[in-house]
């Protein structure tokens, strides 16, 4: 009997060894997330330059790259509206923020001293927000949407 439970509890070692390395194995050749730096710290700089406060409605940051245009879609009650927007990339880099298809834009920097650019628009039942990188990308763009008091 002790052959076999020897056996046995060899059979179980090895088995727990095999599945062991397994998962070592399968841990190390799991692809690893590529942090870009840069992007961290235009989020930061992006959320700092329009931080988030209690009576906005909606507040999106998003990152852009150069070869695709992005758009925004909120649903809003009928009313005056304050739209903040700013960007943070490299040096030099802008976008451009138009608010429906009649709208050519506004340029807005994502380098150097910036501040947030504030847009006052009436909406009848949706936001529509166009961007597009006018510059080399990746950029951070934020936007938030409040109602507007007076």
């Amino acid at each position: 009997m002790t052959g076999e439970r020897g056996r046995g509890l060899l059979l179980y070692a090895l088995a727990t060894s095999i599945m062991m390395i397994g998962l070592v194995w399968w841990w190390r050749a799991a692809p690893r997330q590529v942090v870009d730096e840069r992007m961290l710290g235009w989020r930061r700089t992006a959320e700092q330059l329009l931080p988030d406060i209690g009576d906005q409605e909606r507040v999106n940051t998003v990152a852009l790259s150069a070869e695709s245009p992005h758009e925004e879609s909120v649903e809003v009650a009928r009313g005056e509206f304050l739209v903040s927007v700013v960007c943070a990339g490299d040096s030099g880099s802008r976008i451009r923020v138009s608010f429906g298809v009649s709208d050519s834009g506004r340029g807005v920097r994502c380098s150097g001293s910036r501040t947030p650019e504030v847009f006052r628009v009436g909406l009848a039942r949706e936001l529509h927000l166009a961007v597009t990188v006018e510059s080399s990308g990746p950029v951070i763009f934020r936007y938030a949407l409040q109602r507007s008091n007076g």
